[in-house]
This record gives C-alpha cells, structure tokens and sequence, in this order.
C-alpha cells in the first residue's frame, strides 16, 4: 500500500539524468504538509507520537493504516505553522524522509529511489550534492537510502500489525466530533479505533501473545493517544480566532 500524500511530482533518482543535483534546506521546511489532515505512522513510532497527536487508523480497501491526526479540517495541519515550521517535539517519519520516497513497482519487486522534483530545496548550485563525480552515491544519498530501507522494513511490520488487528476484529469505524467555542460543531469521519470492550474479550493466549511481540503496548499507546484529540480542537480554536 504506498501513499503519498503530499508528493507532487515523483520521478525515479537516475544518476546520468541527476549527477548535478543538490539539496539545500529550504526556509519553510514543511511547508510541503501544511494541506494535509493526516499522516501515515509507523507502529515504532506510536510511543513517541502518543505524546503530541491522537493515533487513529484509516481503510483503504481491505487494508487498515495508522494514522497521526495532525488536523481536523479537510486539507489543514495544525502542527504546521504560517513559516512552515512544524510545531510539536516529534515529526513522523513520513513526513521526515520528503522529498526521497521509495517506489515498488511490484509488490516482491526492487525498491528504487525517487525524488519529487518540485521540492524547491532541489537545484545543481548549492547544497549537499546527491552524487559523486563518478556517479556513485555521496554520503547524504548514501544515509538517505539507509533511512528509506528503515521506513520501508517498519512500513512492513506495521502493515501486518493493523492486519492482526483487523483479523481480531478489533477495529470499529468512529467519529470525533469537536466543538469549537464560537459553537462550531464539526465531525471528522471515517477513521477507526480499537474497541477497548473487545480487547478486554481476548482469549488469554491471544493477550500474552501480543505482550510478547510488542502489540499490547501499541494497541494502549493508540489508546492512550486518543485524548489528544482536544489539543488538536485548543489549536484550530486559535487558529480561527485568527483567521
């Protein structure tokens, strides 16, 4: 399942057509996110996340992703500001990887480096450059690849996670309903969550199994995460007092 939120124009790294390219940091860093609501998580990430966004999952077909709820509005994330500066102590790792993304052309097929080329931080002057002059991977390319070949190993592990959930049929279909102080009432659908009720209904072989592989604790971070649903709705009231 790839998504790729905020990507524009995605091409495959060559390194005849990209020998010259550079990447330089650019000033509204991720500004790139600022007209999405939610952002794919990785299940090692959920302990960290917890603490600033509520964990929620979303369906795409058969298949169930977690999510961080980064906004409660259609195309707006709270977290990032009018500088494009990302306001919160943790940044997913979907988000941290932009503008490198990996593309799978089949589902057993060979991972291959792509870039979206309309990331203005992009150039053939200035900044880190991504090849050497044979061609060969620089160091920053080099730690790139290393950190997509990490996202895509968790990608894998966390895919089978929400899969285990689904199979256990743990996940229900939910609504957050905000309610702004100007009385604006406002509903985000279509997103899942764990049924506590349920969970507490699993056989005891189930529940150690999933103590022991880690699942028990990201099913309680999810949880627990839950309540950071009125951080997000302190945050959009402030943003429309000041609109």
């Amino acid at each position: 399942m790839t998504i790729l939120y905020f990507y524009e124009k995605i091409v495959p790294l060559n390194s005849e057509l990209h020998r010259e390219l550079r990447i330089s940091p650019v000033s509204d860093g991720y500004a790139f996110a600022a007209r999405t609501n939610v952002v794919p998580l990785m299940g090692v990430e959920f302990m960290e996340a917890a603490r600033e966004y509520p964990i929620v999952f979303s369906r795409i077909g058969e298949d169930f992703m977690p999510i961080a709820l980064v906004g409660l509005r259609n195309s707006e994330n709270l977290l990032v500001d009018t500088e494009g500066k990302w306001d919160a102590r943790y940044v997913p790792a979907f988000a941290r990887r932009y503008p490198f993304v990996f593309d799978q052309s089949e589902p057993n097929g060979p991972l291959t480096v792509c870039i979206d080329e309309s990331y203005s931080g992009f150039n053939d002057e200035e900044g880190v450059p991504l090849f050497d002059e044979n061609g060969g991977q620089s160091a920053r390319l080099t730690e790139v690849v290393s950190f997509l070949n990490d996202f895509h190993a968790q990608a894998l592990q966390t895919a089978r996670f929400a899969k285990r959930l689904a199979e256990l049929d743990l996940l229900v279909e939910s609504t957050a309903n905000v309610n702004l102080d100007n009385k604006q009432n406002l509903k985000l659908a279509g997103i899942y969550a764990i049924d506590e009720a349920k969970l507490l209904k699993l056989d005891d072989d189930v529940v150690l199994e999933m103590f022991r592989s880690g699942e028990l604790a990201l099913i309680y971070s999810h949880l627990a995460s839950l309540s950071n649903v009125q951080r997000l709705t302190d945050r959009l009231a402030e943003r429309v007092q000041a609109e």
